[in-house]
């Protein structure tokens, strides 16, 4: 579509997750449009300034309308459903990634990685191709489901409940949007540097990094397999922790010495013999020393009882 826009519609009533998140990308995009919801024939249908989501009956991008309920039904290349926040992604993402300072470099991959990890579950929700029970125990706790609690109850009969409710949403959901494409981002710069690192560090057991920052899908991408503890500066001491062997999994490669377990401060120096070891958490996956060398050391320690 072409021109100004000045509107962004849809429908009234109640709200579900797709549209709310549709609302999220283009009230970014276009922040001096008007976000109107209704139902009337007048406004959901196409116009000049305006686009149209979640209603509508049509799916046409050059005509600024963006609905899924229609049949046929807008479907991905792999025949998966679209919903109206992945058929928004599909022709606005792009910009949403730039107007929040995604570097160019960078726009296409996680554009493709946001889609796949965040987007297409809300669309198969959405259009009923998975249950929320395949979050098993956690299917209360999904985005879809807590972002339709923020609904008003079904008693509430003020004219404007509907509204208000999703006036409040709002920004509830962009916190959520925004949160996982600045976290994407942050792990497009941590790969850089990990990267980086691991050349540096060669054949050692021990990752040395600058600063605590996601490491593992880095450390995986290298095939970086004999590396087994990390070690990186925090706000007045040092880290030592384990690397988990998949994101699927607590399980680490290795994890820090038995004998370490729970310990702290005076007790945790007389059982590794390092002057400045601080703390080792009870499941071993993380320990605490207030310098570099101390770390250094207890980082020795635990390869050499992993080994």
């Amino acid at each position: 579509m072409t021109g100004t826009v000045t509107h962004l519609v849809t429908h009234s009533g109640g709200f579900h997750a797709d549209e709310l998140l549709s609302s999220v990308v283009l009230t970014r995009l276009f922040p001096q449009a008007a976000l109107v919801r209704s139902r009337a024939p007048e406004w959901i249908a196409p116009g000049e300034g305006r686009i149209v989501f979640d209603v509508g009956r049509d799916y046409d991008a050059e005509a600024g309308i963006f609905d899924h309920h229609q049949r046929p039904n807008p479907l991905r290349g792999d025949g998966r459903p679209y919903s109206s926040f992945g058929l928004i992604w599909k022709h606005f993402g792009r910009d949403y990634l730039a107007a929040l300072d995604v570097p160019a470099g960078d726009v296409e991959d996680i554009h493709a990685a946001f889609d796949e990890g965040f987007v297409v579950p809300i669309d198969l929700m959405d259009n009923g191709a998975i249950e929320p029970s395949v979050a098993g125990p956690l299917a209360g706790m999904t985005l879809p489901v807590l972002l339709e609690t923020l609904k008003p109850p079904f008693d509430d009969a003020a004219a404007d409940s509907d509204d208000r409710a999703f006036a409040v949403a709002l920004p509830v959901a962009r916190a959520f949007v925004e949160a996982a494409v600045n976290g994407r981002a942050a792990k497009r710069r941590a790969e850089g540097m990990v990267l980086k690192a691991i050349a540096e560090a060669g054949e050692s057991r021990v990752l040395e990094l600058p600063m605590g920052m996601p490491f593992r899908p880095a450390v995986e991408k290298a095939g970086a397999s004999h590396l087994l503890f990390v070690i990186h500066p925090r706000d007045n001491d040092w880290a030592l922790t384990t690397i988990r062997k998949s994101g699927d999994t607590f399980e680490s490669r290795a994890d820090l010495p038995t004998s370490w377990a729970g310990l702290t401060d005076a007790a945790l120096e007389q059982a590794t013999g390092v002057q400045g070891a601080r703390f080792c958490h009870n499941a071993r996956f993380i320990a605490v020393a207030e310098t570099r060398d101390a770390i250094l050391r207890m980082a020795d320690l635990a390869v050499a009882e992993a080994t």
